[in-house]
């Protein structure tokens, strides 16, 4: 779950506006304008036995421009990429996204919160949220009377 609320209108949009789009259908590159672009980091969920892993790409963002935090069973990813434009370069075209972002996730009941752990390397957050270890099953039994 993204921290803006779903716009599926919003997303469509977005799809028409980039790669999703015929070729036929994009405005020639001369009647293309330069627009500020709203940024979301793509995020990859998955499970093992053992623990969720949370694959979240980053690129050109230091692990000092990213917090993350779990409270009240929310975690949340949130940073800053800067644009940076180097003296004496003119920019035609920008199409990497920058600027704050934040992305939140309701975390399953089992996740043991205190126990994530985040690490960032080549342009990737990798979080691992471990687990609760379940005690094996009790069998009991009941005396039919």
């Amino acid at each position: 779950m993204s921290g803006r609320p779903l716009d599926p209108f919003r997303e469509l949009e977005a799809i028409l506006r980039g790669t999703g789009r015929p070729a036929a259908q994009r405005p020639a590159a001369s009647q293309e304008t330069m627009t500020a672009v709203d940024w979301e980091p793509i995020v990859d969920i998955a499970e093992t036995a053992d623990e969720y892993l949370i694959h979240v790409e980053l690129p050109e963002v230091g692990k000092d421009a990213v917090k993350v935090s779990a409270r009240e069973g929310v975690l949340t990813i949130a940073g800053e990429r800067k644009l940076e434009r180097p003296e004496g370069l003119t920019y035609h075209r920008v199409e990497r996204g920058h600027g704050s972002f934040a992305r939140s996730f309701t975390l399953p009941e089992d996740v043991e919160t205190e126990n994530i752990r985040a690490e960032q390397r080549n342009g990737m957050l990798y979080l691992h949220l471990p687990k609760h270890k379940a005690p094996p099953p009790k069998s009991i039994k009941i005396e039919v009377q």
